[in-house]
């Protein structure tokens, strides 16, 4: 058995649960995570090493989005480099796992790169949208500031829950996925968020698209807000 056999074999008996996520992440990004786990397994990679080259992927799309001058060859790159960073960001917890190497350092980083990630994608479209597009209003410019705002409050309510919960549920098993869930947090998906750039090269359809997944964002994010809330106070 080689050990890239010997990887996917391990990692695909050990997956977390898939509650709280979307079907995109459960049933696409996941298992290109495992496999790209599975090879950084074999050519001896470290878990903290794989997120890195996640965000050299990440930035170069982002970098891309902010200097390039948008074309339909422009968004196919900038979406193969975004959906590249995001597997490789699934690959390097499943790496961990498998290498039994997880450390807080580590899952530090990966949270540090996610901010990150999040803060310049949207100030990347808010510089495109200056240099590159012919905006029907400039209040158009506001919208990756707004998505900005709801993407970290998202992210980070998500993480501060989910550390706050994990001490008052110590030992709880997790709760089974829902598929109707996994459905329903599809319009707040990265990854799902990724595929829009693939329309980077048509100004018109790009902003539709951004800001339906911009609405959608400050709908959850309000959602979230308050549900993670009630959570907390029982």
């Amino acid at each position: 058995m080689t050990d890239f056999t010997y990887a996917l074999r391990e990692l695909s008996a050990a997956q977390k649960s898939g509650k709280g996520v979307s079907l995109y992440s459960r049933f696409v990004n996941r298992p290109a995570g495992r496999v790209l786990a599975a090879a950084s397994y074999t050519i001896g990679l470290t878990p903290n090493q794989v997120t890195l080259i996640s965000a050299a992927f990440t930035f170069t799309g982002v970098g891309t989005i902010a200097m390039v001058e948008p074309s339909h060859a422009m968004a196919a790159g900038v979406f193969l480099a975004l959906v590249t960073g995001f597997a490789l960001d699934s690959a390097d917890g499943q790496l961990a796992r498998l290498r039994k190497a997880g450390s807080a350092a580590g899952e530090w980083l990966d949270h540090v790169v996610d901010c990150a990630k999040m803060l310049a994608l949207h100030m990347a479209v808010l510089v495109s949208f200056y240099r590159f597009f012919d905006l029907p209003a400039k209040a158009y410019l506001l919208a990756p500031v707004a998505f900005q705002f709801a993407a970290v409050m998202v992210f980070f309510g998500g993480i501060l829950t989910e550390q706050l919960k994990r001490r008052k549920e110590t030992g709880t098993a997790p709760a089974p996925a829902s598929t109707l869930r996994s459905v329903a947090l599809l319009p707040v998906d990265y990854g799902l968020f990724c595929a829009v750039f693939l329309f980077l090269g048509d100004q018109d359809l790009f902003l539709l698209l951004y800001c339906a997944f911009l609405a959608a964002h400050l709908l959850f994010m309000a959602a979230f807000l308050a549900k993670w809330y009630r959570e907390l106070s029982r």
